[in-house]
């Protein structure tokens, strides 16, 4: 296993980790908050789980413009021009520095708070790029389109049955998801904003969507 990090010129220099598992990368898992999610990957390995690489896009510092990164409401611009590093320039550079050539059935994006209206931001416009989207707690700031874009991708939502206001929003989107007629799974755990309940769900994602 191996972590390596790498300085983009986006947005002034911004970092991607990415988790190398010891095994040829069998899905790949691609998420916002970069620092804290690629670490991860030990414990996706330890849960044995499929060989699974992490490429992790660093947050911005400022948790203000992290939020209009990672929800399309707030400053379109700033949104579309994140999304275009996250979902064109990361993966370009992934598949070059890697060799990595995976499917959309295997591959998924992953994010826990904010991160995870990113995640369900862009799975919803690429899912032909992300097969299935991982999103633990998400917020408020981008919900459910009145009407669902077609195709849509399998979705895994998980929430702490003592963090009501992130519980509901993953509530809403399982329904609406669901309404929709696609392939979702809503998970609750004791626990609220931010506990090992987030890491410990991720292991569970990855055999949900790539289980052998």
């Amino acid at each position: 296993m191996e972590l390596v990090t790498e300085t983009f010129a986006h947005d002034g220099g911004r970092k991607v980790t990415v988790y190398l598992p010891a095994d040829p990368p069998e899905c790949v898992i691609f998420a916002g908050d970069g620092q804290l999610i690629a670490p991860w990957g030990d414990v996706v390995a330890a849960a044995g789980a499929p060989p699974t690489m992490i490429v992790g896009v660093h947050r911005s510092a400022d948790e203000t413009l992290r939020l209009h990164e990672y929800s399309p409401g707030f400053d379109p611009g700033r949104f579309a021009s994140h999304e275009r590093f996250f979902v064109n320039d990361v993966r370009g550079w992934a598949r070059s520095r890697f060799g990595l050539e995976l499917s959309g059935r295997r591959t998924a994006v992953f994010g826990v708070s904010a991160g995870g209206e990113l995640a369900l931001a862009v799975g919803l416009r690429h899912p032909d790029v992300y097969g299935a989207v991982f999103c633990a707690s998400p917020g408020a700031g981008y919900r459910p389109p009145r009407v669902m874009p077609r195709p849509l991708p399998r979705v895994y939502l998980v929430a702490g049955t003592s963090e009501p206001f992130f519980h509901a929003n993953a509530i809403r989107w399982a329904d609406a998801l669901h309404d929709a007629g696609t392939d979702v799974v809503m998970t609750e755990r004791d626990g609220t904003h931010g506990d090992p309940f987030w890491q410990a769900e991720l292991p569970l994602m990855v055999a949900w969507a790539f289980g052998r």
